[in-house]
């Protein structure tokens, strides 16, 4: 059962990072309509950052306050709306608009499916859960270009733009998920729960800020989402700018990496597990599994000196590196904390990794609209996981047990 319930909460994540790949992939096609430059692009980019980061927090909250299934359910019905309401933006503004409110909506996916591995998991398999789980990530982002590419080729009516219809179709797929999830979605039994040490009372922000593990994932977090994002969101335009890819072109190659990105997950997840039944304490099992994750992130400042074939490459290796990396990483909270903070935890972190996709997506497009190439930004983001690495080693130290504080 409990493996049947990280299967649906992937579909979950990967309908959100479907989501949220409608406008990198489709901004060819938008430009035609709405004039986007590199650092118009980075606006609307940020916009989506900022409140996904503030309601990672606010979303947190709500699903520590109304329990799983029901924030879940809200969270989904939110962003879904709000990703169709880009099908009636008629300029840069309401672009901007709509994407503050799938940012908004979006926040409450991961603290939800971070408070369902505490419920349904035991510590030992919380890191393949979650692999499963993220996987979705790489799932959404796999379907995202060909998907669009085929609505924008082949389907228009209405009087709207094929583009148009590209956000329409992409929310009814998360309408129809929330039935789905309503339909199937319960907390476990007491007899199949998994026992929480602590008292059910909430834990303040306050008390959980004093922890200096959380700062390290805070941190850390923020240094390896910018490289995510960073990669989500430019691939497809870098491919559009740089190679001269069009629409088809990036719906042909712009799913292979992130084909990786859902192997990463299941690897770096598979991995700490497999640690664990080999008698490694839970701290080391996570930091191996996190150093070997980083030790594949520098090569991707090679992109702008190979071939196209070598792009695709490269950006695959980063981006599995990069999710082998997060599934470990969004383990660690259920490690180090109780589980009637987690969402409030994981909206910490996950607020931490959107300001960081903030800071290097208007750096790259700054750089790009003042005649700069890739280069620097892919140095930039080259480095960052190896630097997030050692902040976890001096910071985080999950111990064997259930968490308390």
């Amino acid at each position: 059962m409990r493996w049947r319930i990280a299967l649906l909460i992937s579909a979950g994540i990967a309908i959100s990072y479907l989501d949220r790949q409608t406008l990198p992939v489709a901004i060819g096609e938008i430009r035609k309509d709405i004039p986007i430059g590199n650092q118009t692009k980075a606006l609307l980019d940020s916009a989506f950052l900022l409140t996904y980061g503030l309601m990672y927090v606010g979303g947190g909250r709500l699903m520590d306050l109304l329990g799983t299934r029901r924030g879940f359910f809200l969270s989904m019905i939110f962003w879904s709306v709000a990703c169709a309401s880009h099908a009636f933006a008629a300029g840069v503004g309401m672009l901007c608009v709509s994407r503050l409110l799938l940012g908004a909506g979006e926040g409450g996916g991961f603290p939800a499916a971070t408070r369902a591995i505490a419920e349904w998991f035991p510590v030992r398999e919380r890191s393949a859960a979650m692999g499963i789980i993220n996987a979705g990530t790489g799932i959404g982002g796999i379907v995202a270009p060909p998907l669009i590419a085929c609505v924008i080729g082949n389907v228009s009516g209405m009087g709207l733009a094929p583009w148009r219809w590209v956000f329409l179709i992409t929310g009814m797929l998360g309408l129809v998920w929330t039935i789905w999830w309503m339909h199937d979605y319960f907390p476990p039994e007491p007899a199949l729960a998994n026992p929480e040490p602590t008292a059910t009372s909430s834990i303040g922000m306050r008390e959980l800020l004093r922890q200096r593990d959380l700062w390290g994932l805070i941190g850390a977090k923020f240094l390896t989402d910018a490289a995510w994002y960073f990669y989500m969101f430019w691939l497809p335009k870098y491919l559009l700018d740089a190679r001269g890819y069009d629409i088809k072109g990036i719906g042909a190659v712009a799913w292979i990496p992130f084909a990786a990105a859902a192997l990463g997950c299941l690897v770096g997840g598979g991995m700490s597990s497999w640690l664990l039944r080999r008698g490694c304490s839970v701290n080391a099992a996570r930091k191996l599994a996190l150093g070997a994750s980083a030790t594949l992130m520098p090569f991707v400042m090679l992109v702008p000196h190979v071939s196209v074939a070598w792009v695709i490459f490269l950006f695959g290796l980063a981006v599995f590196g990069q999710q082998s990396w997060s599934t470990v990483v969004m383990a660690l909270p259920t490690d180090l904390f109780p589980r009637n903070a987690l969402g409030t935890v994981a909206g910490f972190v996950g607020l931490g990794g959107a300001l960081g996709g903030v800071v290097l997506g208007q750096f790259a497009g700054y750089l790009l609209d003042h005649g700069f190439s890739y280069s620097p930004v892919l140095v930039v983001a080259a480095s960052l996981h190896i630097a997030a690495f050692l902040l976890i080693l001096a910071f985080v130290h999950p111990k064997q047990g259930e968490p308390e504080i």
